[in-house]
């Protein structure tokens, strides 16, 4: 018995550090509203007005407005008749970015380094203000993975930002549960 206990804490502690965090739960649930809207994504220095970052950027804002919109358009729908006197307001930002390009994988390979994006999102009632929410999304293609798909986990990324966001959004909007950051630890 006493050689169990510690096995079993170090299985414990062991879980806990490869466990993915997770995002905390909105305030509320997002059901509920008027209106919910969702504002283009916002980018700051030092990645705004950078050729290939802007393509970046329009790429997840492409994803975003395929994969959320449509939830949106239907929360809008279900919201008729709702008199709460408040929208939802979700507000993207990318916070970190990096996007090895298709010829960089060519000619580099896995030695042009990995992709990543660090994607925030600002959920706030409107006219308030309240902050209901800011969970915060992660992405990455690893380096050799981008290079033996020949950028093809690069650009999926960019597709799995938009897909983790919705599903806290989903996952939040009858109950808040909060949700995965998609981190995942190298």
């Amino acid at each position: 018995m006493k050689r169990l206990i510690p096995a079993v804490l170090m299985l414990l502690v062991g879980a806990m550090v490869v466990a993915e965090p997770q995002n905390p739960p909105p305030v509320n649930a997002l059901a509920g509203y008027d209106k919910y809207e969702m504002s283009p994504i916002a980018m700051g220095a030092p990645y705004a007005g950078d050729e290939g970052k802007e393509k970046a950027k329009a790429k997840i804002q492409d994803h975003m407005s395929t994969e959320i919109g449509p939830v949106l358009a239907q929360w809008n729908i279900d919201a008729a008749g709702n008199a709460r006197g408040q929208s939802l307001v979700i507000e993207p930002r990318i916070e970190k970015l990096k996007v090895v390009s298709g010829g960089a994988r060519f000619w580099a390979g896995a030695l042009a380094g990995d992709s990543y994006v660090v994607m925030k999102l600002r959920i706030s009632e409107q006219p308030s203000g309240v902050l209901v929410a800011e969970p915060e999304f992660y992405q990455r293609a690893a380096a050799m993975s981008g290079a033996w798909t020949f950028g093809g986990q690069d650009k999926d990324m960019m597709h799995r930002i938009a897909l983790i966001t919705k599903q806290y959004l989903l996952d939040n909007y009858k109950e808040a549960v909060g949700g995965a950051t998609g981190y995942v630890p190298q």
